[in-house]
């Protein structure tokens, strides 16, 4: 297949297209700078020269403090860029992907959410990709949507100053005597390479619609902290903090554990635990260089 990945040179992008061209496909890598998904005609121009047989979009404004700040901006990246993409895919008649989040909910429900849950977002960031997601199903009749949750992978996210949460860590331990972090919210913290691996095997199935996708398991920022701490062996004190000890810019869903029922239901899912997920990743582990400007 010759596939089409829009933010390719991203956290989660450069992992899909390695997990592609693994699996022995075409990659047209397109980066800001070889298309503009807001704009149609942009973006219907490199579609048509990257002719793909599918297009899988990573690209995303999701700086939640800025979504926040420029909601406009957020809902023509995440909202009506994915827009574009889904009606060139119609036209072409091939299927596109998009990749989505766990804060299109609240929280509120306390225990994992299923594809058939009310979305309910508490922000700019989460109204945005909500909206992707609603484009894309209305406009793609050949469309796969894709939740995910607490991602981390080694390329640098250059919207979080280059450091993912495993790294901000291990960072600060070699800082600090003591850490605190919050115990009170809950997550599935997920590998970049688990979710591309899933999405090569979502590529290859034409059960479309909607998907949970991460690893199995949860547990809060604070358990997560620890099990980064307790397999590297690094020697730090670390102190349960509530929400409320860090209060935030932009309201957050406590709990966004998500359940991959679709996933399972058709025998796609490919997640191990987050447990199992994090030791690869600090397995396969590179020095990560902070990056200065965001984007």
């Amino acid at each position: 297949m010759k596939i089409a990945v829009i933010g390719a040179n991203g956290q989660l992008g450069s992992d899909v297209c390695a997990a592609f061209q693994g699996n022995g496909d075409e990659v047209v890598v397109l980066t800001h700078a070889d298309i503009e998904i807001s704009s149609p005609e942009l973006a219907e121009a490199a579609l048509a020269s990257a002719n793909p047989d599918l297009i899988v979009n990573t690209a995303a404004m999701h700086h939640v403090d800025k979504c926040q700040v420029d909601p406009e901006a957020a809902l023509r990246v995440n909202a009506l860029g994915a827009r574009n993409l889904a009606l060139w895919a119609r036209g072409a008649d091939i299927p596109v992907l998009y990749v989505s989040t766990d804060y299109v909910f609240d929280g509120a429900k306390g225990s994992p959410y299923v594809e058939s849950d009310a979305a309910n977002p508490l922000n700019a960031y989460g109204i945005s990709k909500l909206a992707g997601e609603h484009f894309t199903a209305s406009n793609a009749p050949k469309h796969l949507i894709l939740r995910v949750s607490a991602i981390y992978g080694h390329q640098p996210c250059r919207a979080k100053g280059g450091l993912n949460f495993v790294e901000l860590m291990l960072k600060l331990s070699r800082e600090r005597d003591e850490l605190r972090v919050v115990d009170e919210e809950y997550v599935s913290p997920t590998p970049t390479v688990q979710i591309a691996a899933q999405i090569v095997a979502l590529s290859r199935t034409d059960r479309y619609g909607l998907y949970h996708g991460t690893t199995e398991g949860s547990c809060s920022w604070y358990e997560f902290a620890r099990e980064i701490f307790d397999t590297t062996g690094t020697k730090v004190r670390l102190e349960r903090a509530k929400s409320s000890d860090f209060p935030a810019k932009v309201p957050r869903p406590s709990y966004s554990v998500l359940e991959n029922s679709a996933l399972k239901a058709a025998q796609l899912n490919v997640y191990t635990h987050w447990r199992e997920g994090l030791k690869e990743y600090l397995a396969n582990r590179a020095p990560v260089a902070a990056v200065t400007s965001a984007g």
